[in-house]
């Protein structure tokens, strides 16, 4: 007589609980998802009337853009739940937007289609990876839709080589104070106990 190898379905079912216990936001997620989009939408308030002084920079100006995406990046990286990236930044454009941003309500478009391709980028991960790569990756992606947004609304007379210049000065910007900055404030927060009962690891 033999014995067939049987997989417990005990085992099965607790993979897949402690796979949507991870994903669920709690409150204590909403809330500082929240702040870290409103504290921003502020910044990106203030960001915008400050924008037209850096004009006489030309492309060399979006090497400042990606202040406009930190939220895509810092808040998945506190909080580690699906749509955070996207919900950060949405907040942040709709106060920014309800504080009188100069772009009216195409700031909720540049938030959405900067924190979706963020969001694409940590959902490839399983939100599971949080190393400096992954975060400039996503910072990357989402300077990438910025790039592509103001294109097709705003710039679509300037020559593609200095099309392709402001690309890659966002990009450069992206890496730089979006992930290398997420990652310096997370860090910060933390050692401030600011960021108690969320995850520390890498």
């Amino acid at each position: 007589m033999t014995s067939t190898p049987t997989t417990p379905a005990s085992t099965a079912t607790s993979g897949g609980t402690s796979s949507a216990a991870e994903s669920r936001w709690r409150t204590r997620d909403i809330l500082v998802a929240a702040v870290i989009g409103v504290a921003f939408g502020v910044v990106f308030w203030a960001w915008g009337l400050a924008w037209g002084l850096f004009a006489p920079l030309n492309a060399a100006r979006d090497l400042l853009y990606a202040v406009w995406l930190v939220p895509a990046v810092l808040a998945p990286l506190v909080i580690r739940k699906p749509g955070a990236a996207l919900f950060a930044e949405l907040v942040a454009a709709g106060v920014s937007a309800l504080l009188g941003s100069a772009w009216g309500p195409d700031t909720l478009l540049s938030g959405f289609v900067q924190g979706a391709a963020a969001e694409l980028i940590f959902a490839f991960t399983l939100y599971r990876l949080w190393s400096f790569p992954v975060l400039s990756l996503a910072a990357v992606a989402s300077a990438a839709a910025a790039w592509l947004h103001d294109w097709v609304l705003y710039y679509q007379d300037v020559a593609i080589d200095v099309q392709l210049i402001r690309g890659l000065a966002m990009a450069v910007s992206a890496v730089v104070i979006v992930a290398a900055g997420s990652l310096a404030l997370a860090r910060s927060l933390r050692r401030a106990g600011v960021l108690e009962g969320f995850p520390t690891d890498g």
